[in-house]
């Protein structure tokens, strides 16, 4: 039984019709309320009674990224100031930080849309919940801290970092879940490992990873390393922080919590929406958010749509797991490559540990891509010819299912910096024009 079968399991006609009178509530509120998408809206000539349909929504305006920095901090705020109770923000790393602004209300849906996501995960009330997201200003932390607190959990606020004291604390105080990203949890594997701890003896039964794009054959490698099983989160720090979608028990798509977000998937090249099934950027729309709503927001994200009958008895629309991001996607010798790709591919090699990077250079008119991956220790310690072979192995192995040459240095284990929150995994050494 979900968290909310409500609106996790209502009749996908009656959930359309709820997402249509919250978007057409959500564009009239922001039409009244904030100046960017007033002026947006009336050059457009939309109003909230020119939304009849779902399909309408394509006449609203798309949001970027850029018009969140270009209207910092709070012009795209709909509230008093007064009213808000939270404000969080992302890194910052390329500019201005993007701030989320919430009301209570918006922090009463957070939690709400987190605790489907943990409660579908397998967590529940009386689980030990080691959370190794980082605190603060980051969504990921706080995000999940209050989820747990709604199911009944009790919450270890490790945040990310001190990797030995983690594993001490999961193994003394017996906890039983896990929150992080998905490469900070191989971190914590690979501390386990030195400090001669098997997490296969101890409690720890479920994690529940997000924050960064990751596949199968790395979520196989943490069940196995870790001994849980590994479920994912979805969310942008735009949209409000995780909980935008989630995995259930299939693990097969993740379920947008779709009283609550819009979703759309649009050609990133001409933005015309595509039809469900179809691969290409998807867009997500806010429906209940009070300070800071989004129309159109474009994620950058690459995914697909599935509206179909899902085993675990959820009737809210499904999104393949995140292939890359339109805007890290490279050009290798003419093939589109993203990073989740090679990563895949990677995780192939019974030579090598499941850390890695990777080095775009230009090359003439297109990019070179150099893999930097570290070999397990014993292959690294077999001598010269055998790392050589290794890297050989690698090459014809991307190349024969992706079509592209790279070129590969095999490393010595524990080479690469590790991860505490979201893994850097791409180095651009491209000229910036």
């Amino acid at each position: 039984m979900p968290w909310n079968d409500k609106f996790e399991c209502m009749p996908v006609e009656e959930l359309n019709k709820f997402q249509l009178k919250k978007l057409k509530e959500t564009v009239a509120w922001v039409c009244e309320r904030v100046p960017f998408y007033k002026q947006k809206l009336k050059k457009l000539g939309v109003t909230a009674d020119s939304i009849k349909t779902l399909a309408d929504a394509s006449k609203l305006p798309f949001t970027v990224k850029n018009d969140l920095r270009d209207n910092y901090p709070f012009g795209l705020c709909a509230v008093p100031l007064k009213e808000v109770m939270r404000v969080h923000a992302s890194s910052g790393t390329t500019g201005k930080p993007i701030t989320g602004p919430y009301t209570i209300e918006d922090l009463e849906q957070w939690a709400e849309c987190m605790a489907r996501n943990l409660w579908s995960a397998g967590v529940r009330k009386g689980d030990i919940a080691q959370n190794a997201y980082g605190y603060g200003l980051f969504t990921g932390g706080l995000g999940f801290h209050q989820g747990a607190n709604l199911l009944g959990c009790t919450v270890i606020p490790t945040s990310s970092g001190l990797t030995e004291r983690q594993v001490m604390l999961m193994k003394d105080l017996g906890t039983t879940v896990l929150f992080s990203t998905p490469s900070y949890a191989l971190t914590i594997a690979e501390q386990a490992e030195a400090m001669k701890i098997d997490f296969k003896k101890l409690p720890l039964r479920v994690g529940v990873f997000g924050a960064e794009p990751w596949t199968v054959a790395m979520r196989k490698e943490i069940e196995e390393r870790l001994g849980i099983k590994a479920m994912e989160a979805f969310g942008l720090t735009e949209l409000g922080g995780p909980g935008t979608a989630f995995d259930c028990e299939a693990q097969d798509g993740l379920h947008i919590n779709e009283d609550h977000f819009l979703a759309e998937v649009v050609d990133p090249a001409t933005l015309e929406p595509l039809p469900i099934g179809e691969q290409g950027e998807l867009v997500l729309t806010s429906l209940q958010r009070r300070a800071m709503p989004m129309l159109r927001y474009r994620t950058k994200d690459i995914t697909k749509l599935r509206r179909e009958k899902c085993s675990c008895g959820r009737t809210l629309i499904k999104m393949n797991k995140i292939t890359g991001r339109s805007d890290d996607m490279l050009i290798i010798s003419g093939v589109n490559v993203f990073p989740s790709q090679i990563e895949s591919l990677l995780l192939d090699i019974e030579e090598v540990e499941p850390q890695y990077m990777l080095i775009v250079r230009k090359k003439g008119y297109l990019d070179q891509l150099i893999v930097k991956v570290e070999a397990k220790k014993e292959a690294y310690e077999a001598g010269p010819q055998k790392r050589k072979d290794v890297e050989n192995k690698i090459v014809k192995h991307i190349k024969s299912i992706m079509g592209v040459t790279v070129d590969v240095n095999l490393l010595e284990p524990k080479l690469l910096t590790r991860s505490e929150g979201k893994a850097k995994r791409v180095i651009d050494e491209r000229p910036k024009n």
